[in-house]
């Protein structure tokens, strides 16, 4: 019961914060893109926090100070659906998801990750690939920090699954910092739970940010099992 009564409250946390598009939209239109998305990351940071406090979840975040003051990629691992919540509640910037295209197709929540520079990909389609990883690239190129999750999936368990090929390509082409991401504990709240919703904590630990332009070139050519080895060293410090 109470699982329902959470996600009904979220269903009405997103038509609530449908009512700002007006907002939005006249900030965006008078004072530029930059103030719009300001505005658009206080709108997602609230609606993440207020449904992490009421369903009882609590966040606890490392390393903010590691947070490099340009545009960066945040690379992270994949526990659970609430990932998503924490990180939107502690990276106190504006970001986008690299996110499966199965979400393009709900209701209202699309519109907000457009405009948020999120990223819809489809894995399965080479050419369609390509083209999400270029729109990250030039989000990033234009100043719009974006997270990735290299598993491609959730891994449902304290596990650290295997990073896709290629899921830094879009870090490299935009030669923006690579910020590690270690999360831990939010998939005993939901995915270990037989779909009820538990309270819990989540941990976000931010680790040092990797400038592609000065590691080597064999660095470069392992990039992503660097980047890997960073958010494993993490999870088992946490």
């Amino acid at each position: 019961m109470r699982t329902i009564y959470l996600f009904i409250y979220l269903f009405f946390l997103v038509i609530r914060k449908n009512f700002l598009k007006i907002n939005y939209t006249n900030i965006k239109n008078k004072q530029g893109e930059k103030e719009a998305q300001q505005y658009l990351h206080g709108i997602a940071m609230k609606w993440a926090r207020d449904f992490l406090n009421k369903a009882g979840i609590k966040v606890i975040s490392e390393g903010n100070e590691n947070i490099p003051s340009e545009a960066c990629c945040f690379v992270a691992n994949h526990q659970g659906n609430f990932d998503i919540f924490a990180l939107l509640s502690v990276v106190g910037r504006p970001i986008g998801f690299i996110a499966k295209k199965e979400i393009n197709k709900l209701p209202i929540i699309p519109w907000w990750m457009n405009e948020m520079k999120c990223v819809f990909i489809d894995r399965e389609n080479v050419r369609e690939s390509l083209k999400a990883i270029n729109q990250g690239a030039d989000n990033l190129k234009n100043g719009n920090s974006m997270v990735i999750f290299p598993e491609g999936t959730r891994s449902k368990s304290s596990e650290l699954g295997e990073f896709k090929k290629g899921s830094l390509k879009m870090a490299v082409k935009a030669n923006v910092p690579i910020v590690p991401v270690a999360l831990d504990g939010s998939y005993k709240i939901f995915e270990e739970n037989n779909g009820r919703l538990e309270k819990g904590t989540i941990k976000v630990v931010f680790g040092k940010p990797i400038y592609i332009d000065q590691i080597s070139k064999e660095e470069q050519k392992e990039l992503a099992e660097l980047v890997r080895n960073e958010i494993d060293n993490k999870l088992k410090e946490v």
